[in-house]
C-alpha cells in the first residue's frame, strides 16, 4: 500500500497506487537524464473519482522536485466546442511571457501558423489549414522542449478536450521520438465518441498505461479512513466507508470530511449515517449543500459553471450581478466547502482564478440550473464576453446554447465568429457557428449568403453536406453577381471532392448557358472543361477538344478566365499528343512574365490548385522540365509557408517527385512521393492525391529496379483497379503492367495494356508518354504475337513524331529496336540514344545507352550507361550493365 506522502486529502486517491508511480518516477528520471531522449506518454485512464486527477498531482510533485518545468491544462464538459481550447492552457502561458518579438523568432515559420490558433497572433485573412495548423501546434512544442527541457505536459479529462486538441495530441505522439517531453494524460474510458474517440485511442496506443486505475479495496478505504479520522476508527465503520463509496477514492475522500464536519464518531453506532453523508456530498443532496450556503452563493456557482474556464471573481460577479464584495465573501464561502478551489498557481494565471474542486462538482451545478435561466445567463455570458474584448469566436460557445430568437446581431456575431474560427484552422467550430445562424434565421436577404458561407466552411471537411448547403443557396434570391459564380465552381468543387464529377461538369454547364455575363461565362465554361480534362472516364464529350480549340483561339490571356481556357488547352493538347511545339505556346501565353497570374497561384481559391498543376504537367511532358519543375517547387514552398500541411501539400510533393522522376533524379522522386503518401495517409485514402503518389511511387521504383518495394507499396496502398474518376499522371494501367511483367504475371499484364488501350481511345488520349501503353504492350508481344508487336510500335513512333519531343520519339525508337535483331536493331537503339542524350531525361537516356552498348557490343557505351544509370539511382539498370560487361556482350 503506498504511504501517504502529505497530510490531508490531497493524497487520499494515492493508496494503492505504487506501480503507477513508479512508472512516473522513472518516466521522469528517463527525461532528466538526457536532453536528446525520446518523449514518453503516459495515460491514466479510469472512471470519474478513482484518483486521475491525484496522479496528476503527485506527477508535478515528482517532476518539479527533479527541476522539470511542467504545464498543465484540464479539459471541461462545458468546453468541448472551444477550439484549441486545452492545447491553448498548455502552451499559451510560455509564449505570452515572451516578447512578441522573441516569441516570433522563436517559432520562426510556425509563428504565423500556429500563433494564431494559440492566440499570440492575429489571423491572416485567408482560412487556414487545419493540418497545418495541427503540425505548426507540434513544431512549436518541439521548440518549446528545446527551450524548457526537461518539460512535463499534463491533460487532464482529455475526454472532454476539444477536437482540435486531439488532433493535435495524436500528431504529437506520433512524434514523440523527436521530441524530448513526457506528456501524461488522464481520461475516462468512456464520454468521447467518432473522430475525437479515434484520436484519444491513438494517443494512448504510442504510450503506456498507468493502469487501469481501480477503486479502492476495503482494507485500503480502511486505512484511508484512519488516516482521516484517527486510528481508532472501528472496523464495521470503516467497512461501511467502503461499502456506501464503492472505493471510489473522490467519494470517499468527500464523505470522510463531511464526517469531519458533522463530527460524527467513526464507531459501528454511527456507521448507519453515512448514506445520508455520502448523498449530501453528490448529485441532488450537493445541490441542497450548496443551497445552503445562500442564494448569493448559489448564484455565484451557477454563474462559474456557465462560464466553464477562465472563472474570476470579477467575471463572475459581473454575470451574477453581484457586487464585488459580495462576490468574494461568496467565493469564500464555497471554497470553504469544497466546491470551488485557487486552481495550483506555478505557471497559471492570478490567484482570483477559481476552477471547480472536482469536474463531477461541476456536472452537478451546470446541470442544476434551471434550463431557461441557464439558456438566459448563456446570451448574458455572450454579451460579457464581447463587451470584455475576447472576441466573437470566444462568445460563439454561449451563443450556441441560445434559443434562437430571430436575432439579427446573433446571426452576425456567428457568423464572425465563423470568420475567426476558419482563420485560426478550426473549420468545425465555423460550420456549428453557422448552423445555429441559420437556426436564428437570417433575414431572407442574407439567408442564401449564410448557407454559401457554411459550403465554404465544409467544402473540404464534408462535401457531401457542402453540396446540399450550396444548392439551397442556390436555389433562394440573395446570390448574385460574381457571388453566384463562386457558389456554383464551390458546389462544382464539392461534387468533384464527393466523387460526382459529371455532375460537376453539368452543374456548371447549365450555369454557364443561363449567365447572360460573358466574363462570368467564360469563367464558368473554363471550369467545365476544367473539370472535363481530369476526368478519366471511358467517354469524352463530343467535340470537347474542338470547342474548347474554339474558345481558347480567340483568347490573349487578357484575364484569368482566358489564361485559364489557355492552360486548359494547353493540357488538353498534351493529353492527346498534339504538337508539342503548340501546346508550351498555349502555356507560355497564360503566363504573366513568366509567371503565374494573380489569382491563379497556388494558394488562390478563385479558381484552385487544379489550373496550375494541369499547366506545370503541360511542361512536364513535354520536355520542359526547368519551367515544369519551378512550378512543382513553387507550388511547395507556397503551401509549406502558408501552413498547407493537408491533401494541398501531399500533392505539392507527388508532383515535385513526378519532377524528379522525368529529370531521372530516381532517389529523390521516391524520397518526395514517399513524403506525400505519408501526408496523404492523414488526409484518408482513396483521393486521387493518394493516386498520384502511389503511382509515381511504384514508377519510380521499377525505374530503380526495386522490384519487390515496387510490390509492397502497391499491396499497402491498393494500387489496383477500380481506378480514380479524375486523371493521374502518368497513366496507372501502363504502370501496374510494368509491375506485373516485373512480378512474373504476364497475360494479367497484357490485360492491363489493352484496358489501357480501350480508355485512351475513349478519350482521344494518345500522347505516348503520358499513356505508354503501346510501347509497352509492343514489348510484351514481341515474342508471341510479333506482327501485332510491330503495328504497335510503328503506331507509336508515328504517335511520337505527331507529338514531337526527343523523349516521345526516343522511347518509340528504343521500343523499335527491342522488336528487331542484327545491325537494325544497333541503328535504331544508336537513333534512340540520339534524341534522348537531347532529352532532359535522364533515366531513359541511360536505358538507351545501355541497350544500344548490348546491341552493338559497346563496353564504351554500356561504361556510359552505367555511369548514367548510377547517377540516377537506377540500380537495376547499372546490374544489367554490369552483367552485360562480365558476361562478355561487348566487342
Amino acid at each position: 500500500m503506498t504511504e501517504v506522502r502529505r497530510a490531508g486529502t490531497a493524497s487520499a486517491s494515492l493508496w494503492e497506487r505504487d506501480e503507477e508511480i513508479a512508472t512516473i518516477t522513472r518516466a521522469v528520471d528517463t527525461l532528466c537524464a538526457d536532453r536528446s531522449s525520446p518523449g514518453t506518454l503516459l495515460e491514466a485512464r479510469g472512471e470519474a473519482g478513482v484518483g486521475k486527477t491525484a496522479l496528476l498531482a503527485e506527477t508535478r510533485r515528482i517532476a518539479e522536485a527533479r527541476g522539470c518545468t511542467v504545464w498543465s491544462a484540464r479539459g471541461g464538459e462545458t468546453l468541448r466546442s472551444v477550439p484549441f481550447n486545452v492545447v491553448r492552457q498548455l502552451l499559451q502561458p510560455a509564449l505570452v511571457s515572451m516578447l512578441p518579438e522573441e516569441a516570433r523568432e522563436y517559432l520562426g515559420d510556425w509563428y504565423d501558423i500556429a500563433g494564431p490558433a494559440l492566440g499570440i497572433a492575429d489571423p491572416g485573412e485567408r482560412q487556414a489549414d487545419p493540418q497545418g495548423v495541427c503540425d505548426g501546434l507540434v513544431a512549436a512544442v518541439r521548440r518549446l522542449a528545446r527551450r524548457e527541457w526537461p518539460l512535463v505536459l499534463m491533460i487532464d479529462d482529455a475526454h472532454w478536450a476539444d477536437q482540435e486538441t486531439l488532433r493535435w495530441l495524436a500528431a504529437l505522439a506520433e512524434r514523440l521520438d523527436e521530441t524530448s517531453v513526457l506528456v501524461v494524460v488522464a481520461r475516462r474510458p468512456g464520454d468521447v465518441s467518432g473522430d475525437n474517440a479515434r484520436r484519444l485511442e491513438a494517443a494512448g496506443a504510442m504510450g503506456r498505461p498507468l493502469g487501469p486505475l481501480n477503486a479502492l479495496t476495503p482494507d485500503a478505504t480502511a486505512g484511508l479512513t484512519r488516516a482521516t479520522l484517527g486510528e481508532h476508527a472501528e472496523a464495521a465503520f470503516c467497512r461501511e466507508v467502503w461499502a456506501v463509496t464503492g472505493g471510489n477514492p473522490y467519494e470517499t475522500v468527500e464523505l470522510l470530511a463531511k464526517v469531519q464536519d458533522s463530527e460524527l464518531q467513526p464507531v459501528e453506532a454511527e456507521a448507519a449515517e453515512l448514506r445520508d453523508l455520502n448523498r449530501s456530498a453528490r448529485g441532488g443532496g450537493l445541490v441542497a449543500r450548496l443551497e445552503q450556503l445562500g442564494v448569493d452563493s448559489t448564484r455565484f456557482a451557477w454563474a462559474a459553471a456557465i462560464l466553464g474556464g477562465g472563472i474570476t471573481v470579477d467575471m463572475v460577479a459581473r454575470l451574477a450581478t453581484l457586487d464585488r464584495a459580495d462576490a468574494a465573501r461568496c467565493a469564500e464561502l464555497l471554497r470553504g466547502a469544497r466546491i470551488l478551489s485557487v486552481p495550483d498557481a506555478a505557471g497559471q494565471p492570478g490567484v482570483d482564478e477559481l476552477e471547480f474542486v472536482h469536474p463531477l462538482i461541476a456536472t452537478a451545478v451546470y446541470n442544476s440550473i434551471p434550463d431557461a435561466l441557464r439558456t438566459a445567463m448563456h446570451g448574458i455570458a455572450a454579451q460579457l464576453v464581447t463587451d470584455s474584448g475576447l472576441g466573437a469566436a470566444a462568445a460563439s460557445r454561449h451563443l450556441l446554447k441560445v434559443h434562437p430568437d430571430d436575432d439579427q446581431e446573433v446571426v452576425a456575431q456567428l457568423r464572425e465568429a465563423a470568420r475567426e474560427h476558419l482563420a485560426v484552422g478550426a473549420p468545425d467550430a465555423a460550420r456549428r457557428c453557422l448552423e445555429r445562424a441559420l437556426q436564428e434565421p437570417p433575414l431572407p436577404a442574407s439567408h442564401a449568403r449564410v448557407l454559401f458561407e457554411l459550403g465554404c466552411a465544409t467544402l473540404l471537411t464534408a462535401p457531401a453536406t457542402t453540396i446540399g448547403h450550396l444548392r439551397t443557396a442556390l436555389a433562394m434570391p440573395g446570390l448574385d453577381g460574381e457571388q453566384r459564380v463562386d457558389a456554383v465552381f464551390r458546389l462544382s468543387q464539392a461534387l468533384l471532392h464527393n466523387d460526382q464529377l459529371e455532375e460537376a461538369v453539368r452543374t456548371v454547364e447549365a450555369e454557364a448557358a443561363r449567365n447572360p455575363d460573358p466574363s462570368a461565362r467564360l469563367r464558368l465554361q473554363a471550369a467545365q472543361y476544367m473539370w472535363e480534362g481530369i476526368h478519366a472516364g471511358e467517354t469524352s464529350s463530343p467535340h470537347r477538344s474542338a470547342r474548347l480549340a474554339e474558345l481558347a483561339a480567340g483568347c490573349t490571356g487578357r484575364d484569368n478566365a482566358e489564361r485559364a481556357l489557355l492552360i486548359l488547352r494547353g493540357f488538353d493538347a498534351m493529353t492527346h499528343g498534339e504538337s508539342a511545339e503548340e501546346v508550351v505556346e498555349l502555356c507560355d501565353r497564360a503566363l504573366v512574365n513568366g509567371r503565374l497570374a494573380p489569382g491563379l497561384g497556388w494558394t488562390d481559391t478563385e479558381w484552385g490548385l487544379e489550373l496550375p498543376m494541369m499547366l506545370a504537367s503541360s511542361y512536364a511532358y513535354t520536355d520542359r522540365l526547368d519551367r515544369a519543375e519551378a512550378l512543382f517547387t513553387e507550388a511547395l514552398r507556397a503551401y509549406e509557408s502558408a501552413g498547407w500541411s493537408g491533401g494541398h501539400l501531399a500533392l505539392a510533393h507527388a508532383y515535385v517527385g513526378l519532377g524528379h522522376r522525368r529529370r531521372g533524379r530516381l532517389r529523390e522522386a521516391e524520397q518526395s512521393l514517399r513524403a506525400s503518401l505519408r501526408i496523404a495517409e492523414r488526409v484518408g485514402r482513396g483521393l486521387p492525391l493518394y493516386w498520384s503518389a502511389t503511382c509515381n511511387l511504384v514508377d519510380t521504383l521499377l525505374a530503380r529496379g526495386h522490384v519487390e518495394e515496387a510490390r509492397t507499396v502497391a499491396d499497402q496502398y491498393g494500387f489496383a483497379p477500380p481506378y480514380p474518376s479524375t486523371i493521374v499522371l502518368p497513366d496507372p494501367r501502363p504502370v501496374r503492367a510494368r509491375l506485373l511483367f516485373a512480378t512474373g504475371r504476364t497475360e494479367e499484364g497484357v490485360n492491363e495494356l489493352e484496358a489501357a488501350e480501350k480508355a485512351a481511345a475513349a478519350r482521344g488520349r494518345h500522347n505516348p508518354v503520358v499513356v505508354p501503353w503501346a510501347t509497352e504492350l509492343a514489348r510484351a508481344l514481341a515474342g508471341e504475337d510479333p506482327g501485332r508487336a510491330a503495328r504497335l510500335a510503328t503506331d507509336a513512333r508515328r504517335q511520337a513524331e505527331r507529338f514531337g519531343t526527343d523523349t516521345a520519339i526516343g522511347e518509340a525508337l528504343r521500343c523499335a529496336a527491342a522488336l528487331e535483331t542484327g545491325q537494325r536493331a544497333v541503328r535504331l537503339a544508336a537513333q534512340a540514344v540520339t534524341y534522348l542524350e537531347a532529352s532532359p531525361c535522364q533515366y531513359e537516356h541511360a536505358a538507351a545507352r545501355v541497350e544500344y552498348g548490348i546491341a552493338a557490343r559497346s563496353a564504351a557505351e554500356l561504361n556510359r550507361g552505367l555511369a548514367l544509370a548510377d547517377s540516377c539511382g537506377a540500380d537495376g539498370l547499372v546490374a544489367r550493365a554490369r552483367e552485360a560487361l562480365a558476361t562478355g556482350h561487348t566487342g
